[in-house]
């Protein structure tokens, strides 16, 4: 059964950093994103990078979250600095076999896998 585990979430306050990590159970995946959900709003994609090394950032992460990854241990990483009360919300871990040109990453629907979430909180 195809298992990704998040970690790092947490509480921390305005101006911020945390690191997310995301260690998938197989080495098949192609392509690996952070999503996250505040109460009340849909799941909006943040970043998502593949085996190649392309990386995508929404506008709201760009020049304040870093994604990258370590192949040989399958896990992906999100370093978030900067952060505001706005970031607040739960994280997901995606991940798919396909290569990110051929699919629109921010589509939640062009994700096949998904992690349970990781909590992260940010006091103004």
């Amino acid at each position: 059964q195809v298992q990704l585990v998040e970690s790092g979430g947490g509480s921390v306050q305005a101006g911020g950093s945390l690191r997310l990590s995301c260690a998938a159970s197989e080495n098949t995946f192609n392509s690996m994103g952070w999503f996250r959900q505040a109460p009340g709003k849909e799941r909006e994609g943040v970043a998502a990078i593949d085996r190649t090394g392309s990386t995508n950032l929404a506008d709201s992460a760009k020049g304040r979250f870093t994604i990258s990854q370590d192949n040989a241990k399958n896990t992906q990483y999100l370093q978030m600095n900067s952060l505001s009360p706005e970031d607040t919300a739960l994280y997901y871990c995606a991940a798919d076999r396909d290569l990110m040109y051929r699919f629109d990453w921010m589509n939640t629907d062009s994700w096949g896998y998904w992690g349970q979430g990781t909590q992260v909180t940010v006091s103004s």
